[in-house]
């Protein structure tokens, strides 16, 4: 077993319960193989986000994607934070998400992010029995992105995500990364979120 595989088997996560292996096995690295994302595998990526559940099948979801050497993924790079600007460049792809903020009706759309959350959810699912990982990104500019890429009222930048495959150097990264890179994953204990008939304070 190669160091990579290694790191790969050590983030499997450490469930109080059994769930779906392929939930158990997604994490998000912040480096990279170089392998190449084809247009049929990002085709892929997104089929399975077309068919994610919408409210009134609005699909409010919508994605720009960028390869790497490109002019446009530049400019994605351009709006993302210092901290993601530090290792996003291992990624062969960089997606932006958005949501379209209204109803055909021209009211709030309320489950807008929900939905996007599901799409995205669908991906990264798709992505993992593909071996390809996302590292989904808070950390962007989302009104300079707007900007950049002239993305028209009514649609709302909302993160940023880098795409490859799994198998990444993580000597590649600075120290303070690559020593997040190693540690275990964790997750807060199911009674904190779920509670039975009432609400529970924190």
């Amino acid at each position: 077993m190669t160091e990579k595989e290694a790191l790969q088997l050590d983030k499997k996560a450490k469930t109080a319960y059994q769930i779906f292996p392929l939930l158990q096995m997604r994490w998000s690295p912040r480096t990279f193989d170089e392998r190449e994302i084809t247009k049929k595998e990002l085709n892929q990526l997104f089929e399975a986000a077309r068919w994610a559940a919408s409210s009134y099948n609005r699909q409010p979801w919508r994605f720009i994607y960028a390869e790497k050497g490109t002019e446009s993924y530049d400019r994605v790079v351009s709006c993302l934070s210092d901290f993601n600007k530090q290792w996003a460049t291992t990624a062969p792809i960089l997606l932006l998400t958005a949501y379209k903020e209204k109803t055909e009706n021209g009211d709030e759309n309320f489950h807008a992010l929900h939905d996007l959350g599901l799409s995205l959810g669908n991906m990264s699912v798709q992505a993992e029995h593909m071996g390809i990982a996302m590292h989904h990104m808070a950390g962007i500019d989302w009104k300079k992105a707007q900007e950049v890429f002239e993305v028209p009222e009514g649609f709302h930048i909302t993160t940023a995500i880098a795409i490859g495959y799994y198998g990444g150097n993580p000597d590649s990264l600075p120290e303070d990364l690559k020593q997040q890179e190693m540690q275990p994953r964790s997750r807060n204990p199911i009674t904190d979120f779920a509670f039975e008939g009432t609400w529970k304070s924190d």
